[in-house]
């Protein structure tokens, strides 16, 4: 008897790290996982000073919260992972990586090494995710139906976004949407200010330096320098001599014969990493030159892209004419939105989505939501479809634990695991419906081998069978994919930590 207790006391104990990293991943799952679904609700984020955040979207209730544990932060990359690979599908990713932490435990505690339980995961995650590819269905372009029911799902039902999101898309085309270094989700823009609308062109996220009297130029040229926009600098020592002096003299000289050949250039819009000397500033303010500072490379790219223009540095300046304007880029249209405080540049090469909202607080939502809807149809254009509502994971479960079947050795209970993870999100769903997850994922697997298709899934008004797909229930099949895949790779860390050590 005694023995006994010193065997279960020598196994809590080898467990012990792993058995604490589940505990914090359950907590952490636990509070996404009610947004899960058409019945998921929202969650509230109170800030230290008071400020409210009420969203179910998933990465952003991650990020927000106060997370210490080290097992907790690594599920959070699942979701930024998918959020920065996908767009979409942020509350999934985390929901699968929990049910992959909390299956692979399990076997674990049965016996089975962690390191064959992990391999075993890994082999599972690998025949699933090309059962998911092998499943997907082809986008016919931006005009297809099934596209505009990606977006309802992704945009949570909200009819004005879903519209905006399409007419963007459409405005883009699907040869730009197809581009790997183009996002639609970057061209949100929401202001409780705002009318709902696509503005062809790009929405700059900096205000110009002259907020007041800034007017409006057509046809304009536009300027765009990875450097500041002042004269060439001098050695302080110099300075003291007369020699130098004269030298500066010259350089601001000539560095105003440049400001003047800009304008002279019929430039617009001077675009700047850095800042600006203050005798450009007032040349600029005085020849209605607009100038916009501290920009970001990323937003520096979007312009070059908009407009044609090539970065350029200060050195550029002292290029012939002809040089010089073929590195500019131009604009139909450059103006200042007084009412939204920010710079509008025209152009047929980019698109903004500008979301209007009824006040401050609801701003943030709404331009996520936007941005899951942009991103949910990008990634359907260029991966296709799935039935959604964990329908698809259901089956390829099923199929998975057939396929185990086959398998020898202990790897066979690591995609076991995988198998029982992939029924998670349908069970989830169900649950936050108000219905029993296990008598309705069972009706639900019954009713796809009846009709033989993937597609039916759990109605949650009812609790009856449906088609996912004829109710317009679908998702990008990236979505799934990339969501197991994150999911997998944080899970197999996880279980793979034997000890944690604070470092010095």
């Amino acid at each position: 008897m005694t023995q006994g207790n010193s065997n279960l006391h020598e196994g809590d104990e080898r467990h012990a790290t792993l058995i604490n990293n589940a505990n914090a991943i359950r907590a952490i799952c636990s509070s996404v996982e009610g947004t899960l679904g058409p019945k998921g609700l929202d969650a509230m984020l109170v800030g230290p000073q008071g400020e409210v955040i009420i969203t179910n979207d998933g990465v952003t209730i991650l990020e927000k919260m106060d997370v210490s544990h080290p097992a907790a932060k690594l599920l959070i990359q699942v979701a930024r992972s998918q959020q920065r690979e996908v767009g979409d599908g942020t509350t999934t990713a985390t929901v699968l990586a929990g049910a992959l932490v909390q299956e692979g435990v399990a076997q674990v505690m049965r016996g089975v090494p962690a390191s064959k339980v992990v391999a075993g995961m890994q082999h599972g995650i690998q025949w699933t995710k090309e059962a998911l590819q092998q499943r997907a269905v082809q986008i016919q372009g931006i005009a297809d139906p099934l596209l505009h029911q990606v977006a309802r799902i992704a945009g949570r039902e909200q009819q004005d976004i879903v519209e905006l999101v399409m007419e963007a898309a459409d405005r883009v085309g699907t040869s730009k949407l197809l581009e790997e270094n183009y996002s639609l989700a970057e061209a949100v823009f929401a202001h409780e200010k705002a009318q709902s609308e696509v503005w062809l062109g790009l929405m700059l996220r900096q205000q110009p330096i002259h907020r007041h009297g800034a007017v409006e130029r057509r046809e304009a040229r536009i300027l765009v320098m990875q450097d500041a926009l002042e004269p060439e600098q001098l050695d302080e020592e110099l300075l003291t001599t007369e020699a130098g002096f004269q030298q500066y003299m010259e350089l601001r000289s000539r560095f105003m014969e440049q400001l003047e050949r800009l304008s002279r250039l019929q430039v617009g819009l001077i675009v700047l990493e850095r800042g600006i000397h203050p005798d450009a500033e007032q040349f600029c303010a005085d020849h209605h030159m607009m100038v916009v500072q501290r920009v970001s490379r990323e937003e520096i790219r979007r312009i070059c892209q908009c407009t044609g223009a090539i970065p350029v540095k200060r050195a550029a300046l002292h290029k012939h004419d002809d040089q010089l304007l073929g590195m500019l880029g131009y604009s139909e249209l450059v103006h200042y939105d007084e009412r939204l405080e920010r710079v509008r540049i025209a152009g047929s090469n980019a698109v903004t989505i500008i979301v209007g909202a009824s006040t401050a607080e609801v701003v943030g939502e709404r331009a996520r939501i936007a941005a899951d809807a942009a991103s949910a149809v990008q990634s359907a254009i260029r991966s296709g479809i799935l039935p959604g509502g964990g329908t698809t994971e259901l089956a390829v479960s099923y199929e998975l634990e057939r396929y185990r079947e086959s398998l020898k050795g202990m790897e066979s209970f690591g995609v076991a695991a995988v198998a029982a993870a992939l029924r998670k999100p349908m069970s989830q769903i169900v649950l936050n419906a108000g219905f029993n997850p296990l008598e309705k994922v069972e009706q639900a697997r019954s009713a796809q081998l009846q009709y033989a298709t993937d597609a039916v899934g759990v109605d949650c008004d009812t609790g009856g069978m449906i088609d996912y797909t004829a109710q317009g229930i679908i998702d990008p099949a990236y979505v799934k994919i990339h969501a197991i895949h994150a999911a997998g790779e944080v899970a197999a860390a996880i279980l793979r930590i034997h000890t944690i050590i604070k470092m010095r």
